[in-house]
């Protein structure tokens, strides 16, 4: 297994992680709060979420596999060689896991707040039924062989695809809406400094490695922040320029209420 050559990469290396992991793990709980706080998830879309718990889980799945096991991390040098590195930082670990958490706990928080006549759509579901039906009849192809390796990166395929799609729902909710009220932006905000600085760790490995290999060997990560900080861009354009208005003036109606006097005018001379 290769080491790192230079010190300062390292380190910079370990800090751009955890800062993705930082703000990634973060933005969980700015939509959680906000959920908890309006007690409603209208606004939210549950297709993002069912589709997002699947994705997590399948990442969760392919980054505790190739952490943990010797014997898949053996395949993997015998695949890419052995003096590449693990793609596989202790950061991902940890947030994939977070995000499992996280997410099924949003999903409990629409089965309890009011979520007007919003549900998950069939196509959603039958996506879940398919991936999950296709990543098990992979691990029954894997098992004879023991091709964990293939396995799991079947899993971060998944997860890829899932990302792919994930975000589509809440972009269309929004567009249907023309409002980003009930969605955070703060969550975009943060996802998004996390898929840029999650990207910059990559290159950093490749800077000091002085091999681009962890970014194939490792598509699922690569593809991860790029489509992530693609859409987070989406959901900026969306709350920032194209859908301001409404918020503006629901803002606008609530301050004017509250300035409203307790007694009526009208009274003050009765």
């Amino acid at each position: 297994m290769a080491s790192w050559n230079s010190i300062p990469l390292e380190i910079s290396y370990e800090i751009a992680g955890w800062i993705a992991f930082a703000s990634w793990s973060i933005s969980f709980y700015l939509q959680v709060i906000l959920n908890f706080r309006r007690k409603c998830v209208v606004g939210l879309s549950f297709d993002f979420v069912v589709l997002n718990l699947t994705k997590h889980s399948s990442y969760m799945i392919y980054n505790v596999c190739l952490y943990f096991s010797p014997f898949i991390q053996k395949q993997y040098f015998d695949t890419y060689g052995d003096k590449e590195m693990i793609p596989v930082a202790a950061n991902d670990v940890a947030f994939s896991i977070h995000a499992v958490v996280m997410t099924a706990l949003l999903l409990f928080q629409i089965f309890i707040y009011e979520r007007g006549a919003q549900k998950v759509s069939r196509i959603a579901a039958g996506i879940v039924v398919v991936v999950w039906t296709f990543a098990a009849i992979c691990f029954f192809i894997a098992l004879p062989t023991q091709s964990w390796l293939w396995l799991i990166s079947i899993l971060n395929s998944i997860q890829v695809f899932m990302t792919c799609v994930k975000y589509i729902p809440q972009a269309k909710l929004n567009f249907t809406r023309k409002s980003t009220d009930g969605w955070s932006i703060e969550n975009t905000l943060l996802d998004f400094t996390g898929g840029v600085t999650n990207y910059l760790q990559m290159v950093i490995q490749s800077i000091d490695q002085n091999s681009w290999v962890n970014f194939y060997g490792n598509i699922g990560k690569t593809l991860l922040s790029l489509i992530s900080i693609f859409f987070d861009i989406t959901f900026m354009c969306q709350h920032y320029v194209l859908y301001p208005e409404k918020k503006a003036s629901k803002a606008l109606e609530t301050d004017k209420e509250s300035n409203e006097p307790l007694i009526d005018s009208s009274y003050e001379h009765i």
